[in-house]
């Protein structure tokens, strides 16, 4: 399903070392469809090829008011340029592009392209934290806003200067989703309640012992995320990981064990819309807690076992008009096993995982997936990070 279908997207980048994730941008819009134009400052063909976006765009790459061939000089006309897009995205915006464009200044292509531009603008800023920060950046910021600019949010984290904190430009896929939301508003998930549940449970067998398993919450916090950015209210209840959340549309919610998820869930699950269950739930844990440290010397015979809470049959069971979306992670007989727990569970659909394939299932930054619909119709995906595994997610939810 192409979301951006005959879209014109016009794309400007400015000379940050963000700009060399825009070929993954360029990638992902034409992919979803659209027609991609790429204008780029002088200053980016430091940290990306006009060739490579050629490429990539199927059009050429355009940086100044005239081509440089010296007997036919051809121009390029930077009023055309902006009547022609339905968007205008500029990514990334850097502290000197955003402060032109709020002043008006003119110095470049990109420039008088955003000058003359007549449809929606997306601006997604990129610099370090200090710059971002700073008063009179934050003031270009309200400024652009201000004139009716669509200013997205930076990320935050590890930064070019070895600085952590926000300035980040966001990652592809995230500016790609607000373009798609914008496009395709029945997709926005607002005013409805998302429950997801993340990472793992640890159960205890004293108190310095637990069983486990290796579940990084990665793929539930990326749920997360897609959910909130598609205007949904989420609740996120997680087991012990290290993945970090900020959103003011996302209830984050702590819990070790599968007891204590199972009551969380208890206490939201009847007031929501959709439910996706990606936690990696412990199935047994220790059938009698130890209140001091096992010593070595003790030398433990055995350790007797009792299942845990099937929190998944609840939530099928007690399902009313909620859409419930279970996850399958499989070593053997993958789509026979993911089938017959879609069917068990009552689940509208499944997400099948195995973990024969490489750079797929616990911990690592990517995953390979397959979803399974209730109907045992299948749509595979091939490997991806896991924020982009969400997008495709929410993409075979939104359309069940």
């Amino acid at each position: 399903m192409n979301l951006l279908s005959g879209k014109k997207i016009l794309l400007g980048i400015s000379g940050g070392i963000a700009a060399y994730k825009t070929p993954l941008i360029v990638r992902e819009l034409i992919k979803q469809g659209a027609q991609v134009r790429v204008v780029i400052t002088p200053a980016a063909k430091d940290f990306v090829t006009p060739l490579t976006l050629a490429t990539l765009s199927k059009n050429p790459v355009l940086s100044t008011f005239t081509a440089t061939d010296l007997d036919n000089p051809v121009w390029n006309d930077h009023v055309e340029l902006g009547l022609w897009a339905d968007v205008f995205l500029i990514a990334p915006a850097t502290s000197n592009t955003l402060s032109a464009m709020a002043q008006g200044q003119c110095n470049n292509l990109l420039l008088a392209v955003y000058l003359s531009a007549k449809c929606p603008i997306f601006i997604a800023p990129a610099m370090d934290l200090d710059m971002y920060a700073h008063p009179s950046n934050q003031k270009n910021i309200l400024t652009l806003k201000s004139y009716g600019n669509k200013i997205l949010p930076v990320d935050e984290g590890q930064l070019a200067s070895g600085l952590e904190g926000k300035g980040r430009m966001l990652e592809p896929q995230e500016i790609i989703e607000n373009i798609i939301t914008f496009f395709n508003p029945k997709l926005s998930l607002k005013g409805r309640r998302v429950l997801i549940t993340a990472g793992p449970t640890h159960e205890a067998i004293d108190p310095v012992r637990f069983i486990g398993n290796y579940s990084s919450g990665k793929m539930g916090f990326a749920l997360a995320k897609v959910a909130a950015k598609l205007g949904a209210e989420v609740i996120l209840i997680s087991g012990p990981s290290e993945e970090k959340i900020n959103h003011p549309s996302i209830s984050l919610l702590n819990v070790t064990s599968a007891d204590m998820m199972f009551e969380e869930i208890k206490n939201y699950y009847k007031s929501v819309d959709i439910a996706i269950a990606s936690a990696a739930v412990s199935d047994f844990k220790p059938k009698n807690y130890i209140n001091q440290k096992i010593k070595k010397t003790q030398k433990p015979q055995f350790l007797e076992l009792t299942p845990t809470k099937d929190i998944l049959a609840y939530m099928g069971k007690n399902k009313k008009n909620q859409c419930l979306i279970g996850f399958a992670l499989e070593t053997e007989n993958e789509l026979e096993n993911a089938k017959h727990k879609l069917k068990k569970k009552n689940l509208d659909g499944i997400v099948l995982n195995s973990m024969q394939d490489d750079g797929a299932g616990f911990s690592g930054a990517t995953n390979k997936i397959k979803f399974i619909r209730n109907n045992n119709t299948v749509e595979a995906f091939p490997l991806q990070s896991k924020l982009e595994c969400a997008h495709r997610i929410f993409e075979q939810i939104l359309f069940l």
